[in-house]
This record gives C-alpha cells, sequence and structure tokens, in this order.
C-alpha cells in the first residue's frame, strides 16, 4: 500500500491535543488493513520524521485509530502545526 492509501487523516480532538503536548503523539485514522509496521513506515515518508513507537486500536464504530509516537528529536507539535490541526 502506498502511505496515502494507509492514513486517511489526522484526527484532532481535546485529549489529542493534550497527547502533542505531553506525549510527543500524533493520533491518526487509518486503513483498517493497515498493520504497525506500514503506518510507522507511512508516517516516516509522509511527515519526514523518526517513529518511536505506533499503537493502534478499533473503534467501536470500526474506525482504526494509530497514536504515533515520534522520536525525541522530533516535535509532534512542529507536525501538527504543518498539518493545521494545532
Amino acid at each position: 500500500m502506498k502511505p496515502d492509501e494507509i492514513i486517511h487523516y489526522p484526527l484532532m480532538t481535546e485529549s489529542a491535543s493534550i497527547m502533542v503536548e505531553k506525549g510527543n503523539k500524533l493520533v491518526f485514522i487509518v486503513n483498517s488493513k493497515a498493520g504497525k509496521a506500514d503506518i510507522k513506515r507511512a508516517v516516516e515518508i509522509m511527515y519526514e520524521v523518526k517513529v518511536k513507537e505506533v499503537n493502534v486500536l478499533i473503534t467501536p464504530q470500526g474506525v482504526k485509530k494509530a497514536f504515533v509516537k515520534l522520536a525525541p528529536e522530533f516535535l509532534a507539535s512542529d507536525i501538527a502545526i504543518k498539518l493545521g490541526i494545532l
């Protein structure tokens, strides 16, 4: 899969903005068939960052969310500003 097929859009809720500021994490809605390695590769390619960790969950509505923790040398707030979500 191509990176733009894996990541549908970034999610910005109140709790997601707290994760950006305190946890250096970004939250994305992703393709339900994408695995953690696919999501990591897609984020690294699309946003030119290094990813430390990826956690995923499927919501009760059947939507897959990815919580992407960036490496310490990259700031999630910088990426969020570029995306226009912060």
